[in-house]
């Protein structure tokens, strides 16, 4: 499993998919930068994400929230008081470490030195900044450690002007920012990091049913992507882990090569977070149904997803390396939505006789799919370049396209080739994708 850890970092810097943050200058910890084809699977995974949880759904809305936001917000939530982790220091080598993190926390796991650790004291995760020209109290600013507070603070607006009522949600993608003590495992802890959040108002006596339905949801969303099911599970909270918000709180894990991660958290907010918003500014966040006559604070159930790190997962399930004709062969076996390229278009040759053509193709199928095209290296390679980064199908326009208006398509994950007309091309590649 350390081995597929590493050939996945390698491959990821290799064919572009992520990158050190500074890299030229020595790189800056715990930040990363995605590269041309990794910008492109990130984006993938989220617009996978929105298309299940807003655009084939009646009964979500979206909202792209301020990451700036003052700290009354913060106050509110909690997340001042209680967004911590404890810290320690070892006094011989002075590494800092997570103490509920730590295998023995009598041995440091840098140095070895046994009872060397300082009193744990409890670091508060939050980014703290200024917000206009003169750094006083009046203009601190956070910010967010998590996209969730923007959804609940704009409940209101959200639902008079959407005109939904119980059960309803709200879901954002967006970037947060922990000031983490232990970064580390690659994308898997940063910093700075992206989320997939819904919050989803229910009922107070409904919150039970749709924490289950959450949960199984959210399971069933990886498996259909490519997850197999032997690395993919789903462990309830003990009563001592859960949040100071939960009442119930369940994660969808990975197994990672490092052992079982959260990609995933699943939680019955309760109305917490409404009503500390609800006292602390003063405005009613409620909902009146005319039909009954109640008036009621709704419920919270929250699938929060970490976007990077489920990339990675996915790239870690993909991962693949076979034989063909007697040579090794890296393929990654990403389903088609989330392939940074769903099709290459690739000349046998870089005579001008085939470019003109092979560019044609390649303007037809950019007008509905992310398309690579790549003519330099024989053939074979460019098949191999292809599979590494996960490509599906990849499309060849050679001599006999010039005489027969037809193309070859090449399947990545059985190599079966299949000559198509370029009138049917489009068709043909529409049903494999749909």
């Amino acid at each position: 499993m350390a081995d597929l850890f590493e050939q996945v970092v390698n491959l990821c810097k290799r064919r572009g998919f992520v990158f050190p943050s500074a890299d030229i200058y020595g790189g800056f910890r715990s930040t990363y930068d995605y590269g041309p084809v990794g910008v492109l699977l990130l984006r993938n995974v989220k617009e996978a994400w929105w298309r299940s949880m807003v655009q084939m759904r009646a009964d979500v809305v979206g909202l792209d929230a301020a990451i700036l936001s003052p700290p009354a917000i913060w106050e509110a939530s909690g997340h001042l008081s209680n967004f911590t982790d404890p810290l320690v220091d070892c006094r011989r080598c002075h590494e800092r470490f997570r103490l509920d993190q730590l295998d023995n926390p009598e041995i440091c796991p840098n140095c070895g030195a046994t009872d060397s650790f300082t009193e744990a004291r409890q670091f508060n995760l939050m980014f703290k900044t200024n917000a206009g020209p003169v750094e006083s109290d009046a203009a601190v600013a956070y910010l967010r450690p998590e996209t969730a507070q923007g959804m609940f603070v704009n409940f209101k607006n959200v639902l008079d002007t959407s005109r939904k009522k119980p059960p309803f949600g709200i879901a954002q993608v967006g970037k947060s920012f922990r000031n983490e003590i232990t970064p580390g495992n690659f994308i898997f802890r940063t910093r700075e990091f992206e989320q997939m959040e819904l919050e989803f108002f229910v009922p107070p006596e409904d919150g039970p049913r749709w924490f289950e339905y959450w949960c199984a949801e959210r399971m069933r969303w990886y498996a259909d992507l490519g997850i197999p099911d032997g690395s993919l599970r789903l462990r309830p909270h003990d009563v001592d882990e859960l949040s100071h918000y939960s009442v119930a709180t369940s994660d969808v894990e990975f197994l990672y090569p490092w052992g079982w991660g959260e990609l995933e958290g699943i939680a019955n907010r309760t109305d917490y977070d409404l009503r500390q918003h609800a006292e602390a500014s003063g405005q009613a966040l409620e909902y009146f149904d005319q039909a009954s006559g109640r008036r009621y604070v709704p419920h919270v159930i929250e699938p929060a997803a970490g976007a990077t790190r489920t990339m990675m997962a996915f790239l870690l399930a993909a991962y693949d390396v076979d034989e063909i004709n007697g040579e090794e062969r890296t393929v990654l076996r990403l389903h088609h939505r989330l392939a940074p390229y769903q099709v290459a278009v690739l000349p046998l040759s870089r005579k001008e006789s085939l470019t003109p053509l092979a560019h044609e193709v390649l303007a037809l199928l950019q007008q509905r799919w992310m398309c690579d095209y790549d003519e330099t290296q024989a053939i074979g390679r460019r098949y191999r370049r292809q599979d590494e980064i996960g490509t599906p199908w990849c499309v060849t326009v050679d001599f006999d396209s010039l005489d027969d208006g037809a193309v070859t398509i090449r399947s990545r994950d059985d190599l079966e080739q299949v000559r198509v007309p370029i009138d049917a091309l489009v068709a043909e590649l529409t049903e494999r994708l749909s």
